[in-house]
């Protein structure tokens, strides 16, 4: 610390010189202005004193004063030196003496934030587990075709088209790529003008909920359903009317009669997380009840391509044509979960209505990483990713439910041969401190009451993500489950 210099007034300066110097004198000469240890009309020492006395450059000083003038602080007179501003605006002297009570209580934050803070994801939840062997939704990284996808993403680099701002609906040839591989593989009635490209499935959620529903207003979710959906539709201020599962996803026999909902939201495909599949003439059958009843369904399409004993089941979206659906999915699954690409398929009419609801509450996605992927589409190389990734699920899948079989008399194991995760039913066990003990020993895991709306009975047990795991990790974790449910968990 440099010595206190001996000018009146100026005598509490002190310089630390391992910090920037100028940024520390304006910050304190700042200070003595507002706390009125400098009046207005004090006359400051020549630049060349301040200098020689604080042990700085002249250059050091003269910026400082600079700013200080610009800011109304002080003033110069020619030939008579710098000078506290005598127009200094009163009421901002003492400011910095003055002292903030920390009970005292911020402003109120909107509806919207305070959903969110009652509704959503706690941060100490989402801390922690993030990459770990068993998070759920997590694919297998290593497998992924890292060196092909540089090799395109090296042939935009330098693309100054990509660099500027694009269409709100998206890359054009990445909305042309899906389109048609929607259609040839998911069954899905679209063109390109309808395809919607977002940041994630989050940002189709939230988008969802801002164009098609009105504060206050009721949807009907399968119970358990997505956390995602759930939060983005909270957030919106819907009331979340819960639909009953049957032993295939939806229980169509249970819809309602008479609803006031604006809005359903579902897995019918593959429900999430229990793994149900709806058969088409369930689908049918739901499809004529929404219809019949005006209401928008959100079909989640997240992954239904990994399928591993027959052919990936039709989209609900393309069983007949003009349904009321708003298809949405993303590569957070089949890409990668970095990349933040996801889509949704709107009806034509609505398609400038969901782009400027997008422009409008922001998240684009760099063009860089939407032409790569239009190019890993259109190449095939994202067909081909596929059909490795289902062989090599399906291997995954096959070992973990062997795993579990001496399990099988704590352990129910909730299962279709589809997805990346296994939902294990146990009853009578705390999940959540289940799933804690899963954390401190290295593994992710989702509680599976969590899944389900308050206010309802929920299942009890975890939901494992398996496809970012390798044979010794799942010997591993079924080990850990072994010997959990016989100690801290014993019945």
């Amino acid at each position: 610390m440099s010595p206190i210099i001996e000018i009146p007034h100026l005598e509490e300066i002190q310089l630390d010189r391992s910090r920037p110097l100028q940024q520390q004198l304006y910050r304190q000469l700042h200070q003595l202005i507002l706390q009125g240890r400098l009046q207005p009309g004090f006359r400051l020492p020549s630049s060349r004193r301040l200098a020689k006395e604080l042990g700085v450059s002249r250059n050091t000083i003269t910026l400082v004063l600079d700013q200080l003038k610009q800011e109304g602080f002080l003033s110069s007179r020619m030939g008579s030196g710098c000078y506290v501003n005598r127009q200094l605006p009163q009421d901002c002297l003492g400011l910095e003496a003055s002292v903030w009570d920390s009970s005292v209580r911020p402003p109120v934050l909107s509806r919207y934030a305070q959903g969110l803070e009652e509704h959503g994801m706690r941060a100490e939840d989402a801390q922690g587990a993030a990459d770990l062997p068993f998070t759920v939704g997590l694919p297998d990284l290593t497998r992924f075709p890292a060196s092909t996808w540089s090799r395109i993403l090296k042939r935009h680099s330098d693309r100054t088209c990509l660099m500027g701002f694009d269409d709100p609906m998206g890359h054009q040839p990445l909305r042309e790529a899906l389109s048609h591989y929607l259609a040839a593989s998911r069954g899905v009635r679209c063109q390109p003008q309808q395809v919607l490209i977002t940041q994630g499935a989050q940002q189709a959620l939230a988008l969802c909920a801002l164009v098609l529903l009105n504060p206050g207003e009721q949807v009907l979710v399968e119970n358990p359903c997505y956390a995602g959906a759930r939060e983005a539709l909270l957030a919106r201020g819907a009331q979340l009317e819960p639909l009953p599962m049957g032993p295939q996803g939806v229980d169509t026999t249970a819809l309602p009669s008479h609803t006031q909902a604006r809005l359903m939201y579902c897995t019918p495909t593959h429900q999430y997380p229990l793994g149900g599949i709806l058969s088409a003439g369930q689908r049918l059958q739901l499809l004529d009840w929404a219809a019949s009843k005006g209401l928008w369904i959100i079909e989640d399409d997240y992954d239904s391509e990994f399928h591993f004993h027959a052919k990936p089941i039709a989209a609900l979206q393309g069983m007949a044509p003009h349904t009321p659906v708003i298809y949405m999915g993303s590569f957070s699954k089949t890409l990668l979960p970095a990349s933040r690409l996801g889509y949704l398929v709107v009806p034509e009419a609505l398609a400038a209505t969901f782009a400027k609801a997008k422009r409008y509450l922001g998240g684009d996605i760099p063009m860089l990483l939407q032409a790569a992927a239009a190019d890993f589409i259109a190449e095939g190389h994202f067909v081909r990713h596929l059909r490795r990734m289902r062989q090599c699920y399906q291997h995954k899948w096959d070992h973990l439910q062997a795993l579990l079989e001496p399990l099988a008399g704590r352990v129910e194991t909730l299962a279709e041969s589809a997805g990346m995760h296994l939902v294990l039913q146990i009853d009578g066990v705390d999940d959540q401190a289940l799933c804690q003990a899963f954390l401190r020993n290295g593994f992710g895991s989702t509680p599976l009451s969590s899944y389900y709306l308050q206010g309802t009975s929920p299942r009890h047990g975890l939901v494992l993500g398996f496809a970012h795991s390798n044979g010794a990790g799942r010997e591993a974790v079924v080990r850990l489950l072994h010997r959990l449910l016989a100690t801290e968990f014993a019945p």
